[in-house]
């Protein structure tokens, strides 16, 4: 097994193969910069994945810990798309659980790309029973549910996600939880563009204390998944 190098940062190298992938998706590129992607996008991605991964287990000793199965695969399923460009032009990190249904648990995320790297937490893909439990919680919790979100997006500058009901769901909440409630998925990111951060060691700490922010959201939603 490969061994996995210290987390030093990204280079700009990281953030040209992007960039050069979304003007030549085709496999004749990518084989020959190959040698480029493992060393400046794969291996460092798994290097930060290690790095954040102690205080990681802060929020949740239950993560996943292994690097190879914590980054996102660059190669598309493309059999039941129209797109068939063989090549993602981003890559991410999940720091999950590992889960027989990950689709119904929160989990975080960090993904990279040429333009530059965005990051949250939240349930992306939850099923109508996650869901409505979701909310039966909020309704049961209204004034902690709102303070502790009203913090994140208030102070801390996160910015709420996730598709929308196309016909509104019924309940009593005020106006500030509606938001909230009529999304089909539901989670808190920001995004950045390429910043001297990315290129430093200290990225992985600056990560991790954003990801320990959202730390209250994940617990209340670890509770309606467990």
């Amino acid at each position: 097994m490969k061994t996995i190098e210290k987390f030093t940062g990204f280079t700009q190298a990281t953030f040209d193969f992007f960039a050069g992938l979304k003007e030549n998706n085709y496999k004749p590129w990518f084989e020959e910069h190959r040698p480029i992607y493992e060393k400046e996008v794969q291996q460092p991605l798994k290097a930060l994945a290690l790095a954040m991964t102690p205080e990681m287990y802060s929020i949740d000793s239950q993560f996943n810990s292994q690097p190879n199965k914590m980054i996102s695969r660059i190669y598309r399923d493309i059999r039941f798309s129209k797109d068939k460009s063989p090549y993602k032009t981003n890559m991410w990190i999940m720091f999950q659980r590992i889960v027989p249904d990950w689709e119904n648990f929160p989990g975080y995320y960090l993904e990279i790309s040429d333009e530059g790297y965005q990051y949250g937490m939240g349930l992306f893909m939850a099923k109508k029973n996650v869901m409505d439990e979701y909310r039966a919680k909020i309704e049961y919790e209204p004034e902690h549910f709102r303070q502790m979100t009203k913090e994140l997006i208030d102070k801390h500058h996160f910015v709420l996600g996730g598709d929308e009901y196309k016909r509104p769901i019924n309940n009593s909440l005020p106006d500030y939880f509606q938001t909230w409630i009529q999304r089909k998925s539901v989670y808190l990111y920001k995004i950045c563009p390429v910043g001297k951060e990315m290129f430093d060691a200290g990225f992985a700490r600056h990560l991790a204390k954003e990801f320990t922010l959202l730390q209250p959201l994940y617990e209340f939603m670890v509770d309606i998944c467990e």
